[in-house]
């Protein structure tokens, strides 16, 4: 039997990596630093994270812009839409696409203060995919938008995030960027609920490499992730803080290799404006690529000849 053509399913890696405004010259510079490490994956776009109601509007654009020409990659910049109005809204996208940065991660945003739910502005978009569709309107922006594997806390199901998640992307999102997650399987199980609402745009794996479990453990209670109890005990048994690092490595690339071996090819690690644990991460996650490509090349030109 006779092939034509190439070996498919090994597309080139695509990673990007998020970052937070910095608060101070020195942290801003501990950013900067991670950024230009990063450069040597040539990242497809680094995101920096916004604050409700356009607290932190000038820092997100001016960390977009930083990291971008550190790391090489795209600018993005998050957008959400609480405790705002449209217009105020469409100002801060306007600004973002006046000073060049064309892509950005829209998010409704997290519920203000002590509010247990949240409220949309009285003038403002009611949720996320209102807000796709206003910057749709704005500029011809390259979107992103958050996806949920193991449920948004406020969903009341799978089935309902997944409506909403359908709802952002039609209304203009290219893509979805996940929260953070542990367990592979919850990514595979939800890239089949997805497939089989007939959903194809990109959803791309985020990544959280753990550098402090407790805190990991807190901001997956806020988002409604799930810390596998095997890996709460890892950490709890390690010896001292190198063997919880070599533990956090040793996970992520576990949970990106497996990701590999079911066809992903594009990751977004959420760096938390350091460099460390994602560079080993993301230089074993190449090798493992390389190796993959390697073995499917050989068995292509086996069976071409």
């Amino acid at each position: 039997m006779r092939i034509i053509g190439a070996p498919r399913g090994h597309a080139p890696l695509e990673i990007s990596f998020e970052f937070f405004p910095p608060k101070s010259p020195k942290a801003g510079a501990s950013m900067v630093d991670a950024a230009s490490a990063f450069r040597e994956f040539k990242p497809a776009f680094c995101s920096v994270t916004y604050g409700a109601g356009g607290s932190n509007q000038s820092g997100t654009l001016d960390a977009a812009l930083q990291v971008a020409a550190a790391s090489g990659g795209a600018p993005a910049a998050h957008l959400t839409a609480v405790g705002a109005s449209r217009a105020a809204v469409n100002k801060v996208a306007d600004d973002y696409w006046r000073k060049g940065i064309r892509h950005i991660v829209a998010l409704r945003g997290d519920p203000q203060g002590n509010a247990g739910r949240y409220e949309a502005h009285p003038q403002g978009y009611l949720n996320a995919a209102e807000l796709v569709a206003g910057l749709k309107e704005l500029h011809d922006f390259d979107i992103s938008v958050a996806a949920y594997p193991e449920k948004h806390p406020e969903s009341p199901s799978i089935s309902s995030d997944i409506d909403n998640l359908k709802r952002k992307l039609d209304a203009g999102a290219a893509r979805a960027i996940t929260q953070f997650f542990f367990d592979p399987e919850a990514y595979l199980r939800f890239r089949d609920r997805l497939a089989a609402r007939n959903i194809w745009k990109p959803v791309v794996p985020g990544i959280l490499p753990i550098r402090n479990i407790e805190q990991v453990q807190r901001f997956a209670a806020d988002c409604g992730a799930v810390v596998p109890k095997q890996v709460v005990a890892a950490f709890e048994c390690a010896a001292d803080d190198e063997d919880r690092r070599r533990i956090a490595v040793d996970q992520a690339i576990s949970l990106c290799e497996r990701l590999l071996r079911h066809g992903v090819r594009d990751f977004h690690f959420y760096s938390l404006n350091k460099a460390d644990l994602c560079l080993d991460v993301c230089r074993a996650l190449n090798l493992a690529a390389e190796a993959e490509s390697t073995v499917a090349q050989a068995t292509f030109d086996i069976a071409r000849d």
